[in-house]
């Protein structure tokens, strides 16, 4: 993919500061209010709503209850609760659901605000990792227009809070590297509590810190290749070396001369990555989460004294082991992790029919017989199809990127070589593709039954993959693919739109239903 015409960062675009923090507002608005219209339009609880939200109200009733999952995200939903009831606005609607009676506003506001600030995050990363605007305005907007996001920030559900809590502690160690000395520690104590927040809503916020482990793993192993490689000539004489250089010459291989310090080549925080030691990664990514898991679970361990810290967890492991395999016969929307980058089962969180538009919203019971009901409320647990499809196959290009770069000259000189210094791109490419694999593989060992939602952890980085590739395709000297970029990025935005009535619960007739279920497995 052709660098130019941007080889400079922030001089390249015409998005200037203004308009780049224009972008980001317009972004966060538009997620804002996608989040939150209609909120309480269905009062009752939605999907996993029958234990969160119970849970959330539980620690504000103090009544003592069992969670299969570290407390956090019930925590965030009772605070919301909390608020919101004091909030003397939007109980036109109430339901007693939860254990009290409750507007649906008041345990959803609350996830609704902090989803909003997921597409902003991400665009952070973007920025931070390239320093580009236009890659951070698309990564923001990619991520906006997801269909899974939404549905999740519009409901008491906990996934929302493993993101980007696992996303903060990524862009605060971002800071860190882009920082020295007392702010670079500021920063990655920030990024230690992120990662500590992410562990304690969910376990697998845990692939979030270890991603960030691998990609410093992973920038310790090029920096000691690329210092062997050197070591191996250090004894050579000016006379051989300069006949290596001529040999590097005539199988078309130009000598590598590290670039200047304003050159685009080095300008990344993620090549600071070898400043960090192993006693710095311990302290800050490891004491401190461990520190901050360890401290969210007192309130919940005082509320219900059944079991210890320890107990606690020997019972939640007890839990998920026992929830059965990956098979429909456990639950019909079981779906193991190779179904996820395609999206061949999402599921639904909220289905029901009514006989016209103009009764009440239908909330509780069974839907209507086949052939009587009239119009469809169907809340799909789904991600933008186009969006999940053009990443994927953006993260397979960035994969293929990292092997080409390795293996010609492998091919060419016959020796594995590192450059002193790794391209941005490159180093975006690391990063994506290690964070990726970090957050999707470890479910390969899972036998429990696991949904759509627990990829929620990986698919960001696959917005950031495609909103990569867009901006180099916009950055082309090639009209072919400036228009490639162009292309995705409606089709992206058209998708969002024609799938966001089952993402808001909108209704549909029947045949605009079966429209936008263009798989069976998607049902």
């Amino acid at each position: 993919m052709p660098n130019a015409p941007c080889p400079i960062p922030n001089t390249q675009y015409p998005i200037t500061k203004k308009w780049f923090r224009i972008g980001l507002l317009g972004i966060f608005i538009l997620s804002l209010a996608l989040r939150f219209w209609g909120l309480e339009r269905f009062n009752t609880l939605v999907f996993d709503e029958v234990y969160f939200a119970k849970f959330g109200n539980n620690y504000l009733t103090h009544t003592p209850f069992f969670n299969a999952h570290p407390p956090l995200s019930q925590y965030m939903i009772g605070i919301g609760i909390w608020i919101g009831s004091h909030i003397p606005f939007w109980h036109d609607t109430v339901n007693g659901l939860t254990g009290s009676l409750r507007s649906p506003w008041t345990y959803r506001w609350l996830n609704a605000l902090t989803g909003s600030f997921i597409p902003v995050v991400v665009a952070a990363i973007a920025y931070q990792l390239s320093y580009r605007r236009t890659f951070a305005i698309l990564a923001g907007l990619f991520t906006a227009c997801d269909g899974i996001f939404l549905v999740e920030s519009r409901y008491a559900l906990s996934n929302i809070y493993i993101v980007i809590f696992g996303l903060l502690g990524h862009w605060f160690l971002l800071l860190a590297l882009d920082n020295q000395n007392r702010r670079r520690s500021f920063w990655l104590v920030f990024a230690g509590i992120g990662f500590g927040a992410s562990v304690g809503t969910k376990w697998n916020g845990l692939w979030f810190l270890s991603g960030a482990y691998f990609i410093w793993i992973a920038a310790w192993l090029i920096h000691l290749i690329h210092s062997f490689s050197n070591s191996k000539f250090f004894f050579r004489s000016p006379l051989l070396e300069q006949e290596a250089g001529g040999k590097r010459q005539e199988l078309g291989v130009s000598t590598y001369s590290p670039p200047s310090p304003l050159s685009p080549l080095s300008q990344t925080p993620l090549q600071n990555l070898t400043q960090l030691n192993i006693l710095q990664m311990l302290f800050y990514l490891g004491i401190i989460p461990a520190f901050i898991y360890s401290i969210i679970w007192i309130p919940h361990l005082q509320l219900d004294k059944t079991y210890g810290f320890i107990a606690v967890h020997q019972q939640i492991l007890k839990f998920h082991l026992h929830l059965g395999g990956n098979s429909p016969n456990v639950h019909p929307y079981c779906a193991a992790w190779y179904k996820w980058p395609l999206m061949t089962r999402p599921m639904a969180y909220y289905y029901q029919t009514a006989e016209s538009i103009t009764e009440p919203l239908p909330v509780m019971g069974p839907p209507l017989p086949a052939g009587a009901g009239q119009v469809v409320y169907d809340v799909h647990a789904m991600g933008n199809p186009f969006l999940w499809w053009f990443g994927v196959a953006a993260m397979l290009f960035l994969i293929g990127m990292l092997v080409s770069q390795a293996a010609i000259p492998w091919v060419k000189e016959k020796r594995f070589s590192v450059p002193a210094t790794l391209s941005v791109d490159t180093w975006i490419a690391l990063y994506l593709v290690i964070n990726y694999a970090a957050n999707l593989l470890p479910w390969v060992k899972v036998t429990r039954c696991v949904f759509i939602y627990h990829y929620m952890c990986a698919v960001v980085f696959v917005f950031l993959a495609i909103a990569w590739f867009v901006d180099r395709c916009l950055c082309s000297y090639y009209q072919q693919l400036r228009a490639l970029g162009v292309t995705i990025t409606f089709i992206i935005l058209a998708a969002f739109i024609f799938w966001m009535p089952i993402y808001l619960g909108l209704p549909l007739s029947t045949e605009g239903y079966k429209l936008r279920m263009w798989f069976n497995s998607w049902i």
